[in-house]
């Protein structure tokens, strides 16, 4: 796909875990028409086998040569390849209660229906809510520090190009993904 001149065509959608981040690049790309791709489904292989950092790396490069894509994922070790090339990060930075809540529905969803998330992985009861591989601990545990760093990052030179749209609600997200879907058609016919 070409890109058209003032139209945003390449979008990272970061947060918490829970926050919606797929949910939101997945609503974005159907209203816009633009490829999306879930940073967890380059990560993960079989039994949650972890990608090698230098494969994960090239996978997502590939994915990013293209001119529109909306990426979802919070991975450090490919910022620095999907960032420069991107031309707005949504922040999805929702209260814990908020985060937590739909976390806990999205689990109980996934296992209940043995969900097939990437690559044959399948979200189980017991890991879930009571091991040290917990997505609920790991929620807790990355909320503060991703909260603090975020900003951190935004305001560094080198990302100077984003546009930050950091959005504190599912309500406030909706209303926003609304008024840009009309925002950039508009711009396509003036």
């Amino acid at each position: 796909m070409e890109l058209i001149p003032g139209k945003i065509q390449r979008i990272a959608v970061v947060g918490t875990t829970g926050s919606g981040k797929t949910m939101t690049a997945i609503e974005l790309s159907r209203r816009l028409g633009i490829s999306h791709v879930e940073l967890d489904a380059l990560y993960w292989g079989p039994d949650w086998t972890e990608s090698k950092t230098e494969d994960f790396r090239t996978q997502v490069g590939e994915v990013i040569k293209s001119d529109s894509w909306i990426v979802d994922g919070n991975y450090s070790v490919v910022r620095d390849i999907i960032w420069p090339r991107a031309q707005i990060v949504v922040w999805l930075d929702y209260s814990l209660p908020i985060i937590m809540w739909q976390l806990t529905r999205r689990t109980f969803r996934r296992i209940i229906l043995r969900e097939e998330l990437w690559n044959g992985c399948v979200e189980r009861f017991w890991p879930q809510f009571f091991s040290r591989e917990s997505i609920f601990l790991w929620a807790l545990k990355t909320y503060r520090t991703r909260r603090k760093k975020y900003p951190e990052l935004f305001a560094k030179p080198e990302n100077a190009h984003l546009s930050i749209i950091r959005l504190r609600s599912p309500k406030m997200a909706n209303k926003w993904i609304f008024n840009f879907e009309i925002e950039q058609k508009h711009e396509i016919t003036n």
